[in-house]
C-alpha cells in the first residue's frame, strides 16, 4: 500500500483561494498580479487559452505604459514593443502632431502591441507573481450563501473534460469583459443611461507600418451626417497597420449603421499608395462593444467586485480602455489587501455594513491590516510582521489610523488629511496626474 504524505499546510486546495479573478485580460491579469504580489492566494480563471485574439486598436498611451513598467514588464523594442512619439489628429482640414507630454509621473512615449501578445504577457506576469492561472475554464454561475446571498465562489466548465467544477473564495472579482455574465448572474445588468461605443478594426499590409505617431481621423461621415466617433491608423511595425473606427451611441445612426461597410467606405478616401485595399487586408473585420461611464454599478456588491470593462471603465472621450483596465485592477487589488474584514472572515465590509450587502469598499486602510479575509497559514507570518510594524509605529509616532487624534500646535495646518496608509512591505503607489 502506498502511503501518501499529508498535504502541506501552506498550500491551499486547488479549488480554493483567497480571491478568484474571472477573466485574464488586462484588468483581470493586473488585479491578479498585485494580489499575488501581496501574498494572497489567487485563482485566475480564463475561458480561452493563450495566445488568443481580442478586438482592439492595439495602441497604448503613456498612461498604460506606466502601469506596464510598474509591473516589471520590459517594454524594449528587443522584446517586441513598438514605441510612438505622440498622437496625430486630422480633421476639419487640419493636421496636428501632438507629442506625448514630458511629465515626471509618466513616460514620454506610447507603445503598440497586439492583444494577441499583450494579454498573454500580462497573464504570464501574474503567474510569475504567484497567481494560479487556469486556462480553458468558463465560469457559468456564481455560488452564493443561502444565508447572506454573498458570492462565495463560482461554478465553471473546463474545456478539457467539459465537467462542472466549483471554485471557492472569500472574494470574487468580475473581470469578464463587457458582457460580464457573472455580474448579470449576480443581478447587476448594464445601465442604459451611460454611453456605449462600438469599434471595428482589421489589419492591412502597408508601408505606413512604421509610423511613429498614432493617427486619428475625426471626420467620419455617413452620407451627409457627421458621426460621433473617429477612425484610426496605428502602425504595428511588422509590415501591417491596425486600421479601424469607433462610434458612440449618441446619434440616431447608432444601431442602424453597417460598421463594416462604413469602414470600407472611409478607407476608399485614403491615398491609394497606402494600400488599404481588400487584397492587402490580412485579417477579417471584427467588432466589439466599448462600455463607458461606469455603465454597471455598484462596483462592489455582495462580495463581488467589478473591474475593467465589466465595470464600464472605458474612457468616453477617446475610447481608451487598456490603461483604465490595468489601473482599476491595481487600485482594486490594493483595496482588497487593505480592506477591513468582518470577524467571521466573510470578506470585506462596506462602511457601516456587515459584509452581506452592497456598498463601496473603504478608501483608506486600517494600520496593520495585512490579513485579507481569513487566517490562512501562509499569511500568518506576514500578519504578525505587519501588526508588529504597526505597533512599533504607534509607539514611535503615536496612532496612525484615520480616527487618530494628534496634538497640533496652534495655527499649524492639519497635514494628516488624505494621508495614505499602506501595509508593511508594500511599495508606495505613485501619485497619478
Amino acid at each position: 500500500m502506498t502511503e501518501h504524505a499529508p498535504p502541506t499546510p501552506n498550500k491551499p486546495p486547488a479549488d480554493e483561494a483567497d480571491v478568484i479573478v474571472v477573466g485574464a485580460g488586462p484588468a483581470g491579469a493586473t488585479t491578479a498580479f498585485y494580489l499575488a504580489q501581496s501574498g494572497l492566494d489567487v485563482l485566475l480563471l480564463e475561458k480561452s487559452r493563450f495566445p488568443r485574439e481580442k478586438v482592439c486598436g492595439d495602441g497604448l498611451t503613456p498612461r498604460a505604459v506606466k502601469t506596464l513598467v510598474g509591473m516589471g514588464i520590459s517594454v524594449t523594442e528587443q522584446d517586441g514593443w513598438v514605441r510612438n512619439k505622440g498622437l496625430r489628429v486630422i480633421g476639419a482640414g487640419k493636421r496636428l502632431e501632438l507629442p506625448w507630454p514630458e511629465l515626471a509621473s509618466y513616460p514620454g512615449y506610447g507603445l503598440v502591441r497586439t492583444r494577441h501578445d499583450l494579454d498573454e504577457t500580462l497573464a504570464r506576469r501574474a503567474q510569475q507573481a504567484g497567481a494560479r492561472l487556469h486556462e480553458g475554464v468558463t465560469v457559468t454561475t456564481p455560488v452564493r450563501s443561502e444565508r447572506t446571498g454573498r458570492i462565495t465562489g463560482v461554478v465553471a466548465k473546463t474545456a478539457d473534460d467539459g465537467e462542472d467544477r466549483t471554485y471557492r473564495a472569500r472574494v470574487v472579482v468580475a473581470a469578464d469583459g463587457n458582457s460580464s455574465r457573472l455580474s448579470v448572474a449576480m443581478g447587476l445588468p448594464k445601465r442604459d443611461d451611460r454611453p456605449l461605443g462600438v469599434a471595428v478594426r482589421t489589419y492591412y499590409r502597408t508601408h505606413r507600418h512604421d509610423d511613429d505617431y498614432l493617427e486619428s481621423w475625426l471626420d467620419l461621415w455617413d452620407g451627409d451626417r457627421l458621426l460621433p466617433g473617429y477612425g484610426w491608423i496605428f502602425g504595428m511595425g511588422d509590415g501591417t497597420s491596425n486600421v479601424g473606427l469607433g462610434l458612440l451611441n449618441t446619434s440616431a445612426a447608432f444601431g442602424h449603421t453597417d460598421y463594416h461597410a462604413l469602414l470600407r467606405k472611409w478607407l476608399k478616401g485614403m491615398p491609394a499608395e497606402w494600400g488599404f485595399t481588400e487584397e492587402n487586408r490580412t485579417q477579417p473585420i471584427r467588432g466589439a462593444a466599448l462600455p463607458m461611464g461606469f455603465n454597471r454599478t455598484p462596483h462592489y456588491y455582495q462580495g463581488l467586485l467589478l473591474v475593467g470593462d465589466a465595470g464600464g471603465m472605458v474612457n468616453p472621450f477617446n475610447g481608451e480602455g487598456i490603461a483604465y483596465a490595468m489601473e482599476s485592477g491595481e487600485i482594486l487589488a490594493r483595496t482588497i489587501v487593505q480592506a477591513p474584514h468582518d470577524r467571521a472572515g466573510a470578506g470585506p465590509v462596506a462602511p457601516g455594513g456587515d459584509g452581506t450587502g452592497a456598498g463601496r469598499l473603504p478608501a483608506r486602510a486600517q494600520p496593520g491590516l495585512r490579513r485579507l479575509l481569513c487566517a490562512r497559514p501562509h499569511l500568518r507570518q506576514a500578519d504578525r510582521q505587519a501588526d508588529a510594524d504597526a505597533h512599533r509605529d504607534q509607539a514611535q509616532h503615536g496612532p496612525s489610523g484615520p480616527d487618530a487624534v494628534r496634538p497640533q500646535a496652534a495655527g499649524q495646518p492639519d497635514r494628516s488629511a488624505g494621508r495614505r496608509i499602506r501595509p508593511a512591505g508594500q511599495r508606495p503607489v505613485q501619485a497619478r496626474a
